[in-house]
């Protein structure tokens, strides 16, 4: 009693759909690391100081240093506009500060290869500029004020310069 009709059956899950999903899952999850690695390691430097274990020596001295000049009330502004950098510095009674050493530091916070270093000049009491078409963007610019070898001041300003050289 053998019937010629053959029930259709429904859909089959077989080996194949299932290494077909394992390899759509683990291609995605892999894909997507090797694209993060690559942007990881093309974005940054990973360069933050030479030495870490000098950089931990230090630290507490750097911290000692920045309070001892925030409580001082020396204040700096710096100005980049139009290829000129200005720099003015006052105590906290408003009266220019003296100093004969001034140098900045520029920086991208997150490439080095545009990183350079500025002498400014002083142009009165207080007053101090360089001449120097800064491109356009983020920066970093670490301050030192010197008078006869001695640190007076030192500031760390992030600013933003637009429309500067392209």
């Amino acid at each position: 009693m053998a019937t010629g009709n053959k029930q259709q059956q429904g859909f089959v899950f077989t080996g194949w759909h299932m290494l077909g999903i394992m390899v759509l899952f683990f291609g995605t999850i892999i894909t997507v690391n090797l694209i993060m690695a690559w942007n990881a390691s093309n974005s940054w430097s990973g360069l933050v100081v030479q030495n870490t274990y000098v950089a931990s020596q230090q630290f507490n001295g750097k911290v000692a240093e920045a309070k001892a000049f925030a409580a001082s009330g020396i204040e700096g502004n710096l100005t980049i506009e139009a290829g000129r950098v200005t720099y003015r510095v006052v105590d906290a009674k408003g009266e220019p500060v003296i100093a004969n050493d001034i140098i900045a530091t520029f920086k991208r916070p997150v490439d080095e290869r545009e990183d350079f270093t500025l002498a400014l000049e002083s142009e009165g009491l207080g007053l101090f500029v360089a001449e120097r078409d800064i491109t356009a963007g983020q920066w970093i610019v670490d301050i030192s004020t010197k008078r006869d070898g001695t640190k007076v001041f030192h500031q760390t300003v992030r600013t933003v310069v637009a429309g500067g050289a392209k």
